[in-house]
């Protein structure tokens, strides 16, 4: 999290503004990429994948990992770990291992669902106190991140149930055609 003022907000936009913004651009990223809002239950352990078009979810819809019987990993996951590393990182410290001023995604994500997830990077987070005014600015009108925040969960999703490692997801399935044109769609490029 960075600390930043109350007065000043994350960019210098009013909150109520990036919230109005956030909900009007949040269904159109997630509906070009084949999401759909659901309800979640607690994600405190791996579910089996189902998958379509390069993307699996678990028995509830929400976008999860899957790593094949020849040991690659979905482009997703791959992705994820390259977004993660361009976004998140600097406050969350490496493979979602959490810092000094920010928590270990890794652990949150062992009991955080999807929707508290995606709800969290939208808005962002204050955590205020007498001593300290920590703040994880809002991603919601970021489309680096709001264009590949189903792979950023599903790369977090894998490191907190165990079923990657610290490394870089090595070997992995190519993008798909869907995967890449929710990317174009979101990203804006023809």
């Amino acid at each position: 999290m960075i600390q930043r003022s109350r007065e000043s907000g994350v960019c210098g936009i009013a909150a109520s503004l990036r919230l109005a913004c956030a909900a009007m651009i949040l269904p159109v990223i997630l509906s070009s990429s084949g999401v759909h809002a659901q309800a979640a239950k607690p994600a405190d352990a791996p579910q089996q994948a189902a998958g379509q078009d390069g993307k699996y979810t678990d028995a509830d819809g929400n976008p999860t990992f899957h790593q094949g019987p020849d040991k690659k990993w979905d482009w997703q996951t791959y992705s994820g770990y390259i977004r993660y590393n361009a976004n998140c990182i600097v406050c969350h410290g490496p493979d979602g291992s959490g810092s000094t001023y920010a928590p270990a995604l890794a652990d949150s994500l062992k009991t955080m669902d999807y929707q508290k997830f995606t709800e969290t990077v939208v808005q962002g987070k204050q955590n205020v106190s007498s001593s300290s005014n920590l703040v994880m600015p809002t991603f919601g009108l970021n489309k680096n991140v709001m264009c590949y925040i189903d792979d950023v969960y599903v790369y977090l999703k894998a490191r907190a149930v165990g079923g990657l490692g610290r490394e870089r997801p090595s070997d992995h399935e190519p993008k798909s055609k869907s995967i890449r044109d929710a990317e174009d769609a979101c990203m804006g490029t023809d």
